[in-house]
């Protein structure tokens, strides 16, 4: 039930929108010291946070000031010069704190109290959060007085130095400790590096030495520093299982902190729980000799239910010291099932993928093809309404999380995970407003929080019919000057203008498909050459801009963001590390309709005989209109699964826990002349449902897909006559008679095991007709 309430919220909050918490202020701080003895990282970061944001800059002593206003930053055990009457209580957590405002001797005085030295911390945080910024101005909520504790011990985030990743690898130390420092302000406490790297051609730093920096700005700013080290070889190879572990003892030697060490089982790394655990062992000697308080974490990404028995039973049997917890991400079994059997003392860490859009753990739900194909897997992805439902969903099964990112594309993801650990029930407009009080300003904090939801709510149904696109880049647009030189406002524009540009290219090119297909209708009239020759003019035509300004603005954002936060979104002008990781501006042309297949087609039919030319360009041109009384389904495409069932909504199955989500093939690097439609498939739908049938006519099941399809009209199977396995090919399926008598028909499909192939050779449907005979 309590899945259930959370689930009807996250639609709610999505079509609804938030309400707007209405906001008073204090007069204004004009100038302030900041009292912090023995807090001084924390004192540096109000400090220089406030003056970025306003110009003032707070004097920091650690002797309390005489006259003035004052910020007080202490622990619990500190003593002050006076009482502290402001309530409420400090929570008796570990990092909780409060913030209270009261007067001293006429004096006003702001107190930041934490549990312990790193709430303080967070208090900071927080207070940064809150406060309203202008030009030589603060001002703070009126009746300043909260305290709180976080509900997860463990929330942190991946952003690991590789080549992988789409913007990381270009960072400076001081990039990354601004981002360090920046999620530690929301919440986060850990921070997740990959060392061990070759070299990759943004890298700034070699890959160890930029990984002891980011460990020693841990110790720093008193952050957890885990780091992430698949083993991608065999462990039998003793060769390299040794020069592993001396890369493991430089890191662990020279390392100022480190906390954990997250060894994947997979994902990659493909070896057997029989030879990591005993690794592991070894490995945690010199981890805990160097580190005494580090210990090691284990996922069993990957790894088949007698792999993953071996390591529940390994724990239980063994209770090693050396293993702090499990990890739980993609590819990993039931997360219900790890939890249940840890046993007590153990944890568990949930590896949650905030970073991709598709073929991922949290893929977008039923996302229209035209971004899929374009935006792809790693674009600039403001998720906030969805993420709340994930971590609510996922939240009472763990014991805290470090997410997966690959780059900054997903920032405001972590920073809504980030608070989120704190507090699950904060709703996601207010928790946006925080965002873009701090990295934005104050004055429209609330124009561009509803931007952000609704660059979301653009993703949500059918492209074409989403008039909401349109006006969120009008948003956009009217605020843009305001920011133009911040990187998080500049990801944000690029997706309005990029979601706005795809939008009209798709529907220029629906219309281009279809007048080609008409041209080719009347081939028997016009001859087929003349009719193909036709047909291609139209859909060149549709290769022009429809809104150049856009397209160029959309590129000028790519540059920008590249020379700022060596954001990757091309491979060939900014050596992207491949097609799929985040290289937005690759795919700004890439057809959004079959040209490219048309084409093909047309080559391949030349060299038909003619008497076979106009039958195959009337099979062309028929496709998807089947004709009278019959029916066509592109059973993944949001904008033609005309006759799916849908049993579950986004109000009641957010997460796609008990649907079947549309899947996108990823062939040719992005870029396959297959027909767009068997590019997007559905491993079984849940059921196609038709009405209205003629009672009288005979009717035939026509399927393509991939493999095998195990198919039932009105629960009674089918038996084909024609049952083409590869992509693109036909299967048929009559349909007695005597089962559309009743004018409905309705067609599922029997499940099959294949787990035992690798989930691309998994079967799958992409297309279904009702042919009336």
């Amino acid at each position: 039930m309590r899945i259930l309430l959370w689930q009807r919220l996250f639609f709610i909050l999505l079509v609804a929108g938030f309400s707007r918490p209405a906001v008073g202020a204090d007069p204004a701080l004009l100038q302030a010291v900041i009292y912090a003895p023995g807090h001084s990282m924390a004192a540096q970061v109000l400090q220089e946070e406030v003056a970025k944001r306003t110009g003032l800059r707070w004097a920091v002593t650690t002797k309390f000031p005489a006259t003035g206003t004052v910020i007080v930053l202490k622990e619990k055990t500190q003593s002050l010069p006076f009482s502290i009457t402001a309530t409420p209580r400090l929570p008796a957590k570990a990092e909780a704190f409060r913030l209270a405002e009261q007067q001293v001797k006429g004096r006003q005085v702001i107190v930041v109290e934490g549990f312990d030295r790193r709430g303080v911390m967070f208090g900071v945080g927080k207070l940064l959060r809150m406060m309203r910024y202008a030009p030589n101005r603060v001002t703070l909520p009126e009746g300043l007085a909260l305290a709180e504790a976080p509900e997860k011990a463990l929330r942190g985030h991946q952003i690991g130095y590789r080549n992988l990743a789409n913007s990381y690898d270009g960072w400076s130390p001081q990039q990354y400790e601004q981002y360090i420092r920046e999620l530690m302000i929301f919440g986060a406490n850990s921070i997740e590096g990959i060392p061990f790297q070759p070299w990759g051609p943004h890298f700034t730093l070699p890959s160890m030495e930029m990984n002891l920096r980011i460990s020693e700005i841990c110790k720093r700013y008193d952050v957890n520093f885990w780091v992430w080290t698949p083993a991608t070889f065999d462990l039998n190879d003793a060769a390299k299982k040794a020069y592993f572990l001396r890369q493991f003892d430089t890191l662990f030697r020279k390392a100022p902190r480190l906390d954990a060490v997250f060894f994947p089982g997979g994902d990659p790394g493909h070896n057997d729980p029989r030879l990591v655990v005993p690794f592991l062992e070894d490995l945690s000697r010199p981890l805990m000799r160097r580190h005494p308080k580090a210990r090691i974490w284990l996922s069993l990404q990957g790894f088949d239910k007698a792999q993953s028995n071996f390591v529940y039973d390994y724990i239980r049997q063994q209770k090693p010291q050396w293993l702090a917890g499990l990890v739980t991400g993609p590819g990993s079994p039931p997360m219900e099932e790890t939890r249940a059997a840890l046993p007590e003392g153990y944890q568990l860490r949930h590896y949650p993928d905030i970073t991709h859009n598709v073929r991922c753990d949290f893929p977008v739900p039923w996302w229209d093809p035209a971004f899929a194909f374009t935006l792809g897997r790693e674009a600039v992805n403001p998720r906030p309404v969805y993420h709340t439902a994930a971590f609510r969903h996922t939240a009472p099964l763990n014991d805290g999380f470090i997410s997966y990112s690959d780059g900054a594309h997903d920032d405001v993801n972590k920073m809504i995970w980030s608070m989120l650990g704190w507090n699950s029930g904060r709703e996601p407009r207010d928790m946006l407003l925080e965002y873009t009080n701090f990295f934005f300003d104050s004055g429209t904090a609330e124009a561009a929080a509803d931007g952000i939801l609704a660059l979301e709510r653009n993703w949500v149904g059918p492209a074409l019919k989403n008039q909401g696109i349109v006006t969120t880049l009008q948003q956009w647009q009217q605020m843009e000057h305001k920011h133009i030189g911040n990187w998080r406002w500049q990801m944000l524009l690029l997706r309005a203008y990029y979601d706005a540009y795809t939008r009209e290219r798709a529907f220029n090119e629906a219309i281009a498909e279809e007048a080609a297909c008409n041209a080719l209708i009347k081939a028997p009239l016009t001859g087929a050459d003349s009719a193909m020759r036709l047909a291609t003019k139209i859909l060149q035509l549709a290769d022009a801009p429809p809104e150049p300004a856009w397209r160029a603005k959309i590129v000028a954002l790519c540059d920008s963001l590249f020379h700022s936060i060596a954001l990757q979104t091309s491979v060939p002008k900014y050596q992207a590390s491949g097609p799929e990781r985040g290289a937005v501006l690759d795919f700004l042309d890439r057809p959004l309709n079959n040209r490219w297949w048309l084409e093909d087609q047309f080559a391949r039919i030349r060299q038909l005989p003619a008497a076979q030319q106009l039958a195959a360009l009337d099979t062309i041109a028929t496709w998807t209109h089947p004709g009278p009384g019959s029916h066509y389904d592109d059973v993944g495409n949001v904008s033609r699964a005309w006759h799916v069932v849908r049993p579950e909504t986004l109000e009641t199955d957010p997460l796609m826990l008990r649907s079947d989500n549309p899947g996108f093939d990823w062939w040719d690097g992005g870029k396959s002349r297959k027909r767009l439609s068997w590019q997007v498939s559905m491993r079984w739908p849940h059921s196609l449902a038709y009405e209205r049938l003629d009672t009288a006519a005979h009717y035939t099941v026509r399927v393509t897909g991939n493999g095998e399809c195990l198919l039932r009209a009105n629960g009674e199977k089918l038996t084909p006559t024609l049952y083409g396995k590869g992509i693109g090919e036909i299967k048929e399926f009559p349909v007695p008679q005597a089962l559309t008598r009743q004018g409905r028909l309705q067609l599922t499909f029997d499940a099959i095991d294949e787990e035992h192939l690798n989930w691309r050779q998994h079967s799958r449907v992409t297309e279904v007709w009702l042919i009336k005979k």
